[in-house]
């Protein structure tokens, strides 16, 4: 049984409050907490289970936090909640029958034109024209993100955010409380996997959970006051850090 002391289980509060904090504004909080739970001793597969753990209770808190601001679209959330997890539950049966590296090279390319978005998107973001059909895309949006959220993972939040203002006509604040409700979804079902089958370490995963829901409270509550001008250079952040991670797993051995 795994024993952590009382310091590592600190640190990786500290860890899980930063990585709500910025989950909540941008996405991207796995960049922090998973490599944290790596370094403090866990196994890959018990890693990525209490990471779903505990970062599942950031996506709700954050969720509540845009719902009682008004920032979340309610209705748009009705369709996109559940194909986030039915989406979330197929991508975890994918990983069954194919290697998620194969997505390494797709991935990084598409996070490189995220952050050019990103980087264009100035000012505090003006609302765009919306496609045709806004609902059905935001579903095909949401569904097929959380496959891939199931599936692999990094930068799912952050394409979420850029679909719905590249697509859906959102400003970037609004952009990111709609994405939280496909990202709690998708947390959602993928614990709902791993703890069925014995994959979260519980005793590590609920510190974590308190902490990640008050930095993702808190990262909320900026994105609430600060708008646009808040979300666009968190985001842009967390995208290079994504592709810095997705460079170092491709070419790092």
């Amino acid at each position: 049984m795994i024993q952590l002391t009382h310091q590592a289980q600190a640190l990786l509060a500290l860890a899980a409050f930063g990585a709500g904090f910025v989950d909540a504004i941008a996405g991207g909080g796995g960049i922090i907490t998973l490599p944290a739970l790596l370094f403090a001793g866990l196994p890959p597969h018990l890693a990525l289970g209490t990471n779903k753990g505990q970062s599942v209770f950031g996506s709700f808190s954050a969720l509540v936090r845009y719902t009682r601001a008004g920032l979340l679209d309610r209705k748009l959330a009705k369709l996109t909640f559940p194909l986030g997890l039915i989406g979330s539950a197929i991508g975890a049966q994918l990983v069954l029958w194919v290697s998620p590296s194969s997505l390494r090279g797709i991935v990084l390319v598409l996070l490189v034109g995220v952050a050019i978005f990103l980087a264009l998107q100035g000012g505090p973001g003006k609302p765009r024209e919306p496609v045709s059909r806004p609902m059905l895309v935001a579903g095909i949006v949401a569904f097929g993100l959380s496959i891939y959220d199931g599936f692999f993972g990094p930068g799912v939040g952050t394409f979420l955010i850029v679909a719905f203002v590249a697509l859906l006509g959102r400003t970037l604040d609004r952009a990111s409380a709609d994405a939280k409700a496909v990202n709690f979804a998708s947390n959602l079902a993928a614990l709902t996997l791993f703890a069925s089958r014995g994959v979260v370490l519980w005793s590590v995963a609920l510190p974590m959970a308190l902490a990640q829901a008050a930095g993702a409270w808190l990262g909320a509550h900026v994105t609430v006051k600060g708008g646009a001008r808040v979300v666009r250079p968190v985001a842009l952040l967390v995208t290079v850090g994504l592709v810095a991670r997705l460079v170092r797993d491709l070419f790092g051995s």
